[in-house]
């Protein structure tokens, strides 16, 4: 194990690669009771289309890696989440855009609860009678996001601003795309993605570095396996597909999700842009912005506004959500603001101030075992170091986040989907 010091932050990670492909990081916590494990794989919603083992490309339906997910739990021994829970772990999963992940906190039986959650995602077992009756539960879910208006608005929104994208999909698919997946479907998709070198191990807690490494060599499979390719389709235009999208549903007031459609950034950049991003979040929508007050002020937003950033291989965007009488007299202000502070500059002493408090939320994250696994799998996904943020904070100027706001918010980069209440 390799030991990766990070001495803005007084903290340290215990590191290594197994021969099999498999990252492994882990943050030993001696004063902690509590050990928590994240297992992820680089596969979510958007990840439909793949190169499989014959060579030839996969189409699968949307929603498989969600459908996936559930499906996991299941063993030819029975369910490894009760069998989990009963060893006295709280076990669960979820899965994005762009991962799936794993993962268990508790206070004993850890090195018992990791074998076992290597074991159950490592080891697929799906049966065409588990997956039809799976296929009824997931309906029932699907169902009730649909009746879900922030769901909607959120989904309304990445239709809009991708003409294409796999990302517009959602990640749970539909109730027509999942009928569509069978056991077969399954086995590809856990071939194709479920390999070592395809995924990370991310543990925290008062536990030995070198027994999770000898743990998940003795568990999965030896032999390396080659990455496997995926198409997320032709690259998107700068442009927004449509700038407006309306749907009538049960709500007392209209919802809306305003977005601007962003480029994306991987690696180090990645992580800077998401810095520059989050805190031209804070400067247009949080509580501090003068925006956020005259809005306020005028009845156009209440207490449900609220902004944040989100990217995935090949997309990226800001958004801010909530309800108001005049969405579309928001967007305008919005734009009108965003537009400003771009050509006039960004009010040095409000970008310190909101730099300082963005810096000081981010190392109390670090508080949190499962945060901390969570941020370090998904920059490793997107070849960063999330430990590095010190760093990445003491290179963003002002100017970086004029930059953004003239490059993102712009009139062809902006897209509205609004929830209008039945008549």
């Amino acid at each position: 194990m390799d030991k990766l010091e990070y001495t803005a932050l007084g903290q340290s990670v215990c590191h290594c690669l197994l021969p099999n492909g498999l990252n492994i990081y882990v943050d030993v916590r001696p004063e902690y009771a509590k050990q928590f494990a994240f297992f992820a794989t680089r596969y979510g919603g958007m990840d439909l289309r793949f190169r499989g083992e014959d060579g030839e490309w996969l189409d699968t339906p949307a929603g498989v890696a969600h459908f996936l997910e559930h499906k996991t739990f299941d063993t030819e021994d029975g369910n490894a989440l009760q069998r989990m829970a009963a060893n006295g772990v709280d076990p669960n999963a979820f899965t994005s855009a762009s991962m799936t992940g794993y993962y268990f906190d508790g206070v004993r039986g850890f090195e018992e609860n990791l074998r076992t959650l290597l074991s159950f995602v490592s080891v697929p077992w799906f049966t065409p009678e588990s997956v039809a009756k799976e296929q009824g539960i997931i309906a029932q879910e699907i169902r009730m996001c649909e009746d879900d208006p922030n769901d909607e608005a959120y989904y309304g929104l990445l239709e809009a601003m991708y003409v294409s994208h796999p990302v517009r999909n959602r990640v749970a698919g539909t109730v027509e795309s999942i009928s569509c997946i069978t056991a077969d479907t399954l086995y590809q998709c856990h071939r194709a993605f479920y390999r070592p070198g395809n995924m990370v191990l991310c543990a925290a807690g008062n536990i030995d570095p070198q027994r999770v490494a000898d743990i998940a060599q003795e568990v999965l499979p030896g032999a390396p396996a080659p990455a496997v390719a995926v198409d997320h389709g032709r690259p998107e235009p700068v442009q927004v597909g449509k700038h407006d999208t309306r749907k009538t549903m049960a709500v007392s007031m209209p919802l809306f999700a305003l977005g601007f459609k962003g480029t994306p950034a991987v690696g180090a950049e990645g992580l800077r842009q998401r810095l520059v991003a989050e805190l031209i979040c804070d400067m247009l929508f949080s509580p501090s912005a003068p925006l956020y007050s005259r809005l306020y002020e005028q009845g156009l937003i209440n207490g449900s506004f609220g902004s944040f950033y989100s990217s995935s291989p090949g997309c990226a965007f800001v958004a801010a959500e909530g309800e108001s009488r005049d969405p579309e007299r928001v967007r305008g202000e919005v734009l009108k603001e965003a537009i400003r502070l771009g050509r006039e500059g960004i009010d040095p002493a409000l970008w310190d101030r909101l730099k300082r408090a963005a810096y000081g939320t981010m190392v109390r994250h670090l508080n949190s075992m499962e945060d901390t696994c969570i941020e370090l799998a998904e920059a490793h996904f997107n070849r960063a170091d999330y430990l590095s943020f010190p760093q990445a904070f003491q290179s963003i100027e002002r100017a970086d986040g004029e930059a953004l706001l003239r490059e993102w918010c712009v009139e062809e980069r902006t897209a509205l989907s609004v929830i209008l209440p039945e008549e």
